[in-house]
C-alpha cells in the first residue's frame, strides 16, 4: 500500500495523534487558514460554541505535511475521520501541497476543508466576535483559548505568519494575565 500524506494547518501540526515517518513544512494553494468553524464538541458545546480553524477557500496556507507509512494508511484515515468529522463540518479532500526544503516537490495530501454549507460554518467574524466566542468556551478536548494559544505558538515556532491568529492569541494572553 502506498504512503499517505496528510496536511495539517491547525492542531494537527502540534498534536497529530498518529504515527508518521516525517513532517515537512509545505504550502497548500487555493485555501487559507481561518478561525471559521463553530466548535460544538472539541472546544465548545452547542450551548456555548467555541471556534476552531478550517481551511476556507481562496489564498494559500502554510502548514505541515506528514508522510504516513503505507502500512498505517487505513488506520490513520480512520483516526482522522473520527477526530475531524465528528459533526461533518469538514470535507475530506486530496489537495496538492508544495513541500519545502530537502523533500521539495509536490505531493497529494489528505486534508480537511471547511464545508461552507454546514451550519457550523461561522464565516468571517470580527476579531472582537472571535475573542467573545473563544475566551469562555470549553469542550471535550479542553478550553478553547488553549487551542488558539497552542496553535499560535506553534505557528510562531515554525515562522509561519498569521496576523489574525497572533492578534487573538495576544488578547487571550493579556486576559489570562489579568485573571
Amino acid at each position: 500500500m502506498s504512503d499517505l500524506w496528510v496536511f495539517g494547518y491547525g492542531s494537527l501540526m502540534w498534536r497529530p495523534g498518529f504515527p508518521y515517518e516525517i513532517a515537512v513544512p509545505g504550502v497548500l494553494h487555493g485555501a487559507h487558514r481561518s478561525l471559521c468553524v463553530y466548535s460544538w464538541v472539541h472546544r465548545g458545546t452547542e450551548q456555548r460554541p467555541g471556534l476552531v480553524l478550517g481551511l476556507d477557500r481562496g489564498g494559500a496556507c502554510r502548514g505541515i505535511a506528514f508522510r504516513v507509512a503505507g502500512r498505517n494508511r487505513e488506520e490513520v484515515i480512520a483516526y482522522l475521520r473520527e477526530r475531524e468529522q465528528v459533526t461533518a463540518v469538514y470535507l475530506e479532500a486530496e489537495r496538492r501541497v508544495r513541500l519545502d526544503g530537502e523533500e521539495g516537490g509536490t505531493v497529494s495530501a489528505l486534508t480537511y476543508l471547511v464545508n461552507r454549507d454546514h451550519h457550523q460554518y461561522a464565516g468571517v467574524l470580527s476579531t472582537e466576535r472571535q475573542f467573545e466566542l473563544v475566551q469562555g468556551a470549553q469542550g471535550q478536548s479542553g478550553p478553547n483559548p488553549e487551542y488558539v494559544l497552542n496553535t499560535a505558538a506553534h505557528l510562531e515556532e515554525l515562522k509561519i505568519h498569521d496576523p489574525a491568529l497572533s492578534a487573538l492569541a495576544k488578547r487571550l494572553k493579556a486576559l489570562a494575565a489579568v485573571v
